[in-house]
């Protein structure tokens, strides 16, 4: 259930409203990218992604059915953590499995097992034997693939492409020039060089691929539901 405003144990100075966003920003809860949907604190300049505002008690999760993972407002122990969906490090809110040690971020936590517009259809798998289309390396972290089994994306590739220069995005965003959108070509290059032996399809494939990368960038900043079409989508088609 979606509320207009609500009160949170994190930022207990103000109750924080829900609003819309295009612009990148960074979650106060569990310092991670966001996009879309957020609740935010507008005196403060306090975000959180639905996720972490709204978060479950408790989870399972299909790639680990014997785990019950708990939310916590921060990592526990002393030791450094990454989590185990897309191997970043945790360094706020996450759901941890005391008795398996494993931890995932609220919004790895909450990927969609599929994700479906009518003609492009992915699926999440914990492991994947096929190349990801942006670091052609196998295995690794979470993956998205299509049904057709062309197209396949690293969960941490597709934060790498986004994160490893936050700094850039981040405060680029704020002073009005979206950085986020010098991070895709990059992999749209790639597709590019990935695709070459079939020079014919290349286009083809990069197109589809550029509207898969749309939906995996949309699940992994914590709004699905969002396209960010006006950020992703017109670079990805050019």
């Amino acid at each position: 259930m979606r509320y207009n405003e609500i009160p949170h144990f994190s930022h207990p100075q103000h109750k924080l409203k829900f609003e819309y966003t295009e612009v990148p920003f960074k979650c106060d809860g569990c310092k991670e990218v966001g996009i879309g949907s957020r609740y935010k604190c507008s005196i403060c300049d306090y975000d959180l992604h639905m996720h972490c505002a709204l978060p479950s008690s408790s989870i399972t999760h299909p790639f680990y059915t014997k785990c019950s993972f708990q939310f916590l407002p921060r990592p526990p122990g002393n030791i450094p953590r990454y989590c185990n969906a897309c191997e970043k490090d945790v360094t706020g809110f996450v759901y941890h499995c005391k008795s398996c040690g494993f931890d995932l971020h609220p919004c790895c936590a909450k990927l969609p097992m599929a994700l479906d517009d009518g003609e492009v259809k992915l699926y999440l798998y914990r492991k994947v034997g096929a190349s990801c289309h942006r670091c052609g390396r196998k295995g690794r972290s979470w993956s998205y693939r299509s049904t057709c089994k062309k197209y396949n994306l690293h969960v941490a590739c597709v934060k790498e492409m986004l994160v490893e220069s936050w700094h850039e995005i981040y405060f680029g965003a704020r002073n009005g020039t979206r950085k986020l959108e010098t991070r895709i070509p990059s992999l749209r290059g790639t597709l590019q060089s990935y695709h070459r032996r079939s020079k014919g399809k290349v286009q083809k494939c990069c197109e589809i691929a550029g509207l898969a990368l749309q939906f995996v960038i949309s699940a992994v900043l914590g709004d699905p539901t969002t396209l960010i079409a006006g950020v992703v989508g017109s670079l990805i088609s050019k």
